[in-house]
């Protein structure tokens, strides 16, 4: 009996006519065929429905990339993403591959459970390194994960669905035997730091939020919050700019030293109580009942001593005065 994929949403409806080249024509029958006894969409077709068709037509290795070709060459012709470039797929195809990326997959997942996700702000770059090694354990490109929107990641049946921009989906399932999704549980730790910031922007209570969580209820993203990058550059005093997108180059070196063992530790600061603000709080100044009175009379005591003053300067006017005219007579006479 055949099984069919998980329907993630509604495909877009297929063009009325479907141009194939010549050379496809004899693959692509297959694959419309089989799309049409399984109720599949032939185009635009999910990665993981042509995975299930590649699993269920076992070929040599250059008859499936020759069926993958025609595959994606009507898709890329009618303007659609072309399927047979998933991943998914390509593990379908080559065993070795499919080897590696497991044991890649498993090694990328066990050290994102490891890393912190309370403390400052160690906390708050273990729970993005751990998203960012869990998506990078899809074998999505670092390119990829960095043009990751907010919007893009969905959680459907326990299972993690990232959509990237070019219409590649790829899934972060349960384990098979014990049921658990680790992926899903540290999402929605990036996630609650996302929504925390969107009620309270700013570092100070971010920093605040580790040491005593708020109860926050999600609301759904608006179309600017689903527009913001998903993953974000965070300095080391915590702050985390929502607009600004980490570039494939810091994905790729983070992926690499946490794989390496060589990841930067975080350690987790002491935070002050919240309530210890420190605002400094003028003194109550006294003064003794004497203190107008001795000004009054130091004042008056100055008025008395200072009081010939305009005499002598009116005398020292008169003197320059004349010397001034004794000069001019002087140069007259030259």
């Amino acid at each position: 009996m055949r099984t069919r994929p998980a329907r993630h949403d509604t495909p877009r409806p297929a063009p009325p006519d479907v141009v194939v080249p010549a050379r496809y024509r004899h693959d692509w029958a297959l694959f419309a065929d089989w799309c049409l006894a399984t109720d599949h969409s032939p185009i635009p077709a999910y990665p993981e429905t042509l995975a299930l068709f590649v699993h269920e037509h076992p070929a040599a290795f250059g008859t499936q990339r020759r069926r993958l070709s025609a595959i994606n060459a009507v898709h890329t012709r009618h303007g659609y993403p072309a399927p047979g470039r998933a991943e998914e797929v390509r593990r379908r195809l080559d065993i070795a591959r499919a080897t590696r990326h497991e044991r890649l997959t498993q090694l990328l997942i066990k050290r994102a459970v490891e890393l912190p996700h309370t403390g400052w702000p160690s906390g708050l770059f273990g729970r993005r390194d751990a998203l960012l090694l869990a998506l990078a354990s899809t074998g999505m490109s670092f390119a990829g994960i960095a043009r990751l929107r907010r919007r893009s990641i969905t959680i459907r049946n326990d299972t993690l669905v990232i959509t990237t921009a070019d219409g590649q989906r790829f899934r972060l399932p349960p384990d098979p035997e014990t049921g658990d999704n680790p992926a899903v549980v540290i999402y929605q730790r990036w996630t609650q730091i996302q929504a925390f910031l969107d009620l309270y922007p700013g570092t100070h209570l971010l920093r605040h939020h580790f040491t005593d969580p708020v109860d926050l209820v999600a609301d759904p993203l608006d179309a600017e919050q689903g527009r913001q990058p998903l993953l974000c550059p965070v300095d080391r005093w915590g702050h985390l700019p929502h607009g600004q997108s980490m570039t494939a180059q810091s994905v790729s070196a983070l992926v690499r030293a946490h794989l390496s063992g060589r990841a930067p530790a975080r350690k987790a600061l002491p935070i002050p109580p919240q309530d210890d603000t420190h605002v400094w709080v003028e003194p109550d100044v006294v003064l003794d009942p004497g203190y107008y009175d001795r000004g009054a009379a130091a004042r008056r005591r100055d008025q008395e001593a200072l009081a010939d003053l305009t005499d002598v300067f009116d005398e020292l006017e008169a003197r320059a005065d004349a010397l001034l005219q004794d000069l001019m007579g002087v140069l007259e006479g030259l």
